[in-house]
């Protein structure tokens, strides 16, 4: 084969062989642009992070995760290694109000009336006459109807609202209690009374609203005879 055909093979050949190298070092296509998607400013969320360029990156994110889930949190960044540490802030409640988990605590009642415990008046009630009331506050009968303007002689056939002045000195003579207790009360059999400020009375020295209470049954209840009353 002569030089001159020669060349003109090998000439189209060199042409196809850089057509084709080109076309292996071409890429595919371009790959888009990044860019953020607008998101409204009054969202809870924000713009996707971009990838952390450091640990110091890292460390402002969680700093910064930490400060939004708690205002009140300190950062220590005194730890080993150099890491951010997030300590929670206690937040204290200063307006407690009870609530359904606070303990409520019931102090013991007395059973006797103390002896400093002295209204100025008393509106007797069914069931009552000056003498218990004398022995339940701990004053002097005769000084109590005297103040209330009655005689001993009166003073048996007294109705319930009768107003009784109470001694704010003095004491009653003797043993405040006109019966013992802790006992029971069986009514209609123990004393004819079908109140419980009557079966205060029998005892003397207790307060009403203290047998109601330990028997469940409100202070002006009406008894029934043969009804059991536990006295403290």
């Amino acid at each position: 084969m002569s030089r001159k055909k020669r060349g003109k093979i090998v000439a189209p050949a060199l042409f196809l062989f850089a057509i084709l190298l080109s076309a292996c070092q071409q890429p595919y296509s371009t790959p888009p642009a990044v860019t953020n998607t607008p998101l409204d400013p009054n969202s809870f969320f924000t713009t996707p992070m971009s990838e952390p360029d450091s640990m110091a990156d890292v460390e402002r994110f969680i700093t910064q995760t930490a400060l939004a889930g708690n205002p009140n949190a300190t950062i220590n960044t005194a730890t080993p290694g150099g890491a951010a540490t997030v300590t929670p802030t206690p937040i204290i409640d200063l307006n407690p109000t009870a609530t359904a988990t606070q303990a409520v605590v019931i102090a013991a009642t007395s059973t006797s009336v103390p002896s400093g415990a002295k209204p100025s008046t008393y509106v007797l009630k069914n069931g009552e006459f000056p003498y218990c009331i004398a022995r339940r506050f701990n004053v002097d009968p005769d000084q109590l109807l005297s103040l209330s303007g009655l005689t001993s002689a009166s003073a048996n056939n007294l109705s319930a609202g009768t107003v009784l002045t109470i001694p704010q000195s003095g004491s009653f003579i003797g043993d405040r209690s006109w019966h013992d207790h802790p006992a029971t009360f069986t009514v209609g059999v123990t004393y004819d009374t079908n109140t419980v400020y009557g079966v205060a009375c029998y005892y003397g020295d207790i307060e009403p609203s203290v047998i109601a209470q330990n028997n469940g049954i409100s202070v002006d209840a009406s008894l029934t005879a043969g009804q059991v009353l536990n006295i403290p």
